[in-house]
């Protein structure tokens, strides 16, 4: 009988993502082929302690920190590939043990900085060990906005007007920073942490004194800010797959409960629409695919992606929003849903995810070494 596939579903973590990560963690265990694969789940509490979960379930219910498991980590000594055990002492110290066995490839289903980052990426690549999404780089330039923006610019690819603000500079100079917004963009704005995702952080501006407020909301959740022209549009979305030859999938649109897609009408009020597929003009829809393959490869993207496009009422133009590149995986989210529209079951698309992690994997053993 063959052995089955050890894959190490990582979730949960330290960003402000973290409940959005149990529940993508939980629908893309549920969806494996346990035929095929051995889950092996193993959660990051809110403080940053890695956990050898058994119960999933019970860690979406009760928390990471209450399911009794081991603390563990990954050790950054290739020829190992596995979960070390982690026993903590008194006075702040740690040992580690034993392992728990080779992981043959992870998942990392974890939102936000400290895993969308590239900073689990890292980590993975000095353990020698297989992963699904992109690498350190495509994740760090998919995580971070502002050089997102200007990386997408410099390859000609249309974006929303911007305006990239410091927290340090806007904590001292106030007045200056909203004078230069306010001559650079007109109302409304967005406002959005540069590092961050699920919409956390993020208002929409219409006025002045609106302005103020919401720059001191992104800034509790980075350094780096950006504003964002609002545009009337519709919000489409595309699913790409793939590592040197990605496909994109059928387009979908969000029709928000709320003003905007924030937080609440993503995860909570479950009163948004989801399109599947997006009622757009063939030209449209390929327009829309062109350009999620044409960022996808400008930022370095691999595995998987969702890019989310704003398309103006008015105009008829299809702008870029963002790349992301862990995008949810819940009941509700577009990424496998518009992979479903287009032939990929969920079982398949977690399947060849894993697939793809471990050929590009092995595309990289191959590289000559000084």
């Amino acid at each position: 009988m063959k052995q089955k596939t050890r894959v190490g579903i990582i979730f949960g973590g330290r960003s402000a993502e973290h409940e959005v990560s149990l529940m993508s963690a939980r629908s893309v265990a549920r969806a494996i082929d346990r035929e095929r694969y051995e889950v092996v789940p193993i959660g990051i509490t809110a403080d940053g302690r890695w956990v050898a979960v058994s119960d999933l379930e019970a860690a979406l219910t009760v928390g990471i920190d209450n399911t009794g498991g081991e603390s563990v980590s990954f050790l950054s000594e290739p020829s190992l590939r596995a979960l070390a055990r982690v026993y903590h002492r008194q006075p702040p110290a740690a040992v580690v043990g034993e392992g728990l066995g080779i992981i043959d490839v992870v998942f990392p289903v974890l939102h936000g900085t400290y895993g969308e980052d590239g900073t689990i990426q890292g980590l993975l690549e000095m353990a020698n060990i297989p992963y699904v999404g992109a690498g350190v780089l495509g994740s760090a330039l998919g995580m971070d906005k502002v050089v997102q923006k200007k990386l997408l610019r410099y390859h000609g690819l249309p974006t929303v007007d911007f305006v990239e603000v410091r927290r340090h500079r806007w904590e001292r100079e106030k007045e200056q920073v909203i004078g230069e917004l306010e001559a650079a963009l007109a109302y409304p704005v967005f406002v959005k942490p540069a590092n961050l995702g699920s919409s956390v952080g993020i208002s929409k501006v219409r006025r002045r004194e609106e302005l103020g407020p919401a720059l001191d909301l992104a800034a509790r959740y980075d350094v780096k800010l950006i504003v964002e022209a609002g545009v009337e549009a519709r919000e489409i979305e595309c699913s790409v797959l793939g590592n040197e030859e990605p496909i994109a999938s059928l387009p979908g649109e969000i029709i928000p409960s709320h003003e905007f897609y924030d937080y609440e009408a993503k995860y909570i009020d479950n009163q948004s629409q989801l399109l599947v597929p997006a009622p757009l003009e063939p030209e449209q829809t390929e327009t829309v695919r062109r350009l999620a393959l044409q960022a996808f490869r400008a930022l370095e993207g691999e595995g998987m992606a969702r890019v989310d496009f704003f398309l103006e009422k008015k105009t008829g133009k299809v702008l870029i929003n963002e790349v992301n590149t862990i995008p949810g995986f819940t009941p509700i989210s577009m990424y496998p849903k518009l992979w479903e529209a287009t032939g990929i079951s969920y079982p398949q698309l977690i399947d060849r995810l894993l697939q793809l992690a471990v050929e590009r994997h092995r595309a990289r053993q191959n590289e000559v070494r000084p």
